[in-house]
């Protein structure tokens, strides 16, 4: 063990002399030089399909999660989304004047950056983060998750080509080939930043490393839908969120409430875009396909993450109906009673029942409480008082409205969120950060600061409009 630790902090060590260099000669470039980095990776891969085409058919042959076709089209969207992002945004010297406050705010580079790189979204993720870490002008280490290294290794060295076809050095992007938890380990400890995306224990090996990190919350989101919902367009808008990449993403529908009112339509509804409801005795064989060792633990079949239906029907021994697109199982009980209150990774979602918006927050905060706690929820509704009664109630960081929730929660062209793939749920999910993983995350920031008239209030009005010793 100690050999195999020693040689982990000597090829981590290689790697790290190796983008610090890089890193160095970044930190001269101008605003118009890391511009065109950024636009030099979103253009040139959204513009090869040869590029694009490679990158999907390798996740699928490695992971055997999702499918071809969400993998192609979710890459060349997030290239334009992101260079949309960070277009014209200021991250080179003088980023920010507020004169009324004799402030001034530098942005430089927070130096090399450790980046953990979940099997969901092993060609994307790197992509996206090495367009933050190119317009802030830092290097970056990707260490992928040991099933999808290949893909991970291949974006990487597609990403390097361009950087060097743009005269910009290749070890600004690094991928480990080969990563083992000890090579992993000790590149959050010798890096400046870690980024950890992925399951819980790799996000908690983040914040024990030493070093500062941001993490990411594991999802379960739940949807709500109320007696004022349209129910077509919900229903559409749930199946699209629930079976892109085959529920892949972490943003997917895991559960859907809906008010007893419009129960039956909705399910009606949902029958209509490919949804399946099984019987009490279907429902039993697929909780033990999806988790073989419950109720010893919540531990995911992995046969059955991001799989298409027919084979997780297979795998559980039921029969469903031709088009089927997405399962769903009825359920009543609410947190660490039933695995389907959990994330599931799968196209399947549990249904519930519920009465008023009161029980359907207790639900969500429940389920929550027991997996996925502060990632995402969504409603389906048209009043606004119950909008903001649900958002106001809920322990979460994002909350969807009239939205799919996997195709909104990582940015949109329909909403305003930042794209990233890097959710972070705050302290709710652990996390310091309860936004999306952004470009700012990538930045240190210098404050200039100049004296201003004195603005000091006198007691009058410092403490106007309040009385000493009033009851709250």
């Amino acid at each position: 063990m100690g050999e195999q630790i020693l040689d982990a902090k000597t090829y981590v060590a290689e790697l790290m002399e190796r983008a610090r260099a890089a890193q160095k000669v970044a930190e001269k470039y101008t605003q118009e030089q890391v511009d065109q980095l950024a636009f030099a990776i979103c253009y040139e891969v959204a513009n090869s399909r040869e590029t694009l085409e490679s990158w999907a058919k390798l996740a699928l042959e490695e992971t055997r999660l999702g499918d071809y076709e969400s993998k192609l089209s979710k890459v060349q969207s997030k290239c334009r989304q992101m260079f949309y992002d960070v277009k014209g945004v200021k991250s080179v010297g003088i980023t920010e004047e507020i004169p009324e406050k004799g402030l001034v705010r530098i942005s430089k580079p927070v130096g090399v950056i450790g980046s953990l790189v979940p099997s969901t979204q092993p060609e994307m993720h790197p992509m996206i983060q090495s367009v933050n870490a190119m317009k802030a002008r830092d290097a970056i280490i990707f260490a992928p998750h040991p099933r999808s290294k290949k893909t991970s290794t291949l974006a990487c060295a597609d990403m390097r080509a361009i950087l060097k076809k743009y005269g910009a050095p290749e070890d600004l992007i690094i991928c480990i080939e080969n990563p083992t938890v000890e090579i992993t380990n000790e590149l959050m400890r010798q890096c400046d930043l870690v980024i950890a995306t992925g399951g819980q224990p790799m996000v908690r090996a983040a914040y024990s490393s030493g070093t500062p990190a941001f993490g990411v919350g594991a999802g379960n989101a739940i949807i709500t839908v109320d007696k004022t919902a349209d129910l077509a367009d919900a229903a559409m808008k749930i199946k699209n969120s629930k079976t892109f990449d085959l529920a892949a993403g972490c943003s997917c529908d895991n559960e859907v409430l809906i008010e007893e009112e419009v129960y039956d339509a909705m399910l009606a509804e949902m029958k209509k875009v490919g949804g399946h409801l099984l019987n009490a005795e279907e429902k039993e064989k697929l909780q033990r396909a999806i988790w073989p060792q419950w109720p010893a633990n919540h531990v995911i079949n992995r046969d059955i993450v991001a799989s298409p239906v027919e084979n997780i029907a297979k795998l559980a021994g039921i029969t469903v109906p031709e088009g089927t697109k997405f399962l769903m199982v009825e359920e009543s009980q609410t947190g660490a009673a039933t695995p389907f209150a959990g994330e599931k990774m799968t196209v399947t979602m549990a249904v519930y029942k519920f009465k008023g918006i009161d029980e359907a927050i207790r639900i969500v905060n429940e389920n929550h409480a027991y997996s996925g706690a502060g990632h995402s929820c969504g409603i389906y509704s048209k009043d606004e008082d119950r909008i903001l009664k649900y958002a106001l109630g809920t322990y979460t960081t994002r909350v969807t409205i009239n939205l799919p929730n996997a195709l909104t929660n990582t940015g949109s062209w329909t909403s305003g969120l930042p794209f990233t793939s890097s959710l972070g749920c705050g302290t709710w999910g652990g996390n310091i950060c309860s936004e999306n993983i952004s470009l700012k995350h990538y930045l240190n920031n210098t404050w200039m600061i100049r004296e201003i008239p004195n603005f000091q209030p006198t007691d009058e009005e410092l403490w106007s409009g309040f009385t000493p010793g009033q009851p709250i």
